[in-house]
């Protein structure tokens, strides 16, 4: 049976489309993608952000012990041990919330590849209303996430100065 040789290029962009699908179809991928892993970034953030305000709390409760029999020995004990679980949970938080960074910019790195592999696709997108270039460079979306992705490390920094002065006032005060 005779075969028709083409292009490698054409070849090559027979099978992608196959693959792939069309650049809108891929874009609209690679969006879902976004979106789903800033979702799941947002959710981290936000259990994070709950578990360290309830320790804040506890931690700040446990400061303010008055009891003239065991008080001074528990606000010596308690709060230095709440900021080092404020610190391990700052820790324990940051590899989840980066692999999410990661994964986002991946997505964006994919889908401004394909913006500018697709000069008619590059041109619609930018034409559109509802999506402009500054969305697809790295500058706008890592702006975006710097919250998410700093917050361990201030809470961190946060916890270690709490624990710190916890313990300094505590010992300064116990011949007082």
């Amino acid at each position: 049976m005779p075969r028709i040789l083409t292009s490698p290029t054409a070849e090559t962009e027979e099978q992608n489309a196959r693959m792939f699908g069309t650049p809108k179809e891929r874009l609209d991928f690679y969006r879902k993608e976004i979106h789903y892993e800033t979702s799941i970034l947002a959710n981290r953030t936000d259990a994070y952000l709950a578990a360290q305000s309830f320790l804040v709390i506890a931690f700040a409760s446990c400061m303010a012990n008055l009891n003239p029999e065991w008080g001074k020995s528990f606000t010596l004990v308690v709060p230095p041990f709440l900021a080092l679980l404020g610190v391990l949970s700052s820790l324990n938080a940051w590899p989840g919330i980066r692999a999410s960074y990661d994964i986002i910019d991946h997505w964006y790195f994919k889908q401004s590849q394909l913006l500018r592999s697709e000069p008619m696709m590059g041109l619609a997108y930018d034409e559109s209303p509802l999506f402009s270039a500054r969305e697809s460079t790295h500058k706008g979306y890592k702006k975006a996430l710097l919250f998410s992705v700093r917050t361990p490390w201030i809470f961190a920094v946060f916890w270690v100065v709490l624990g710190a002065w916890a313990v300094f006032i505590q010992v300064t005060n116990l011949g007082a």
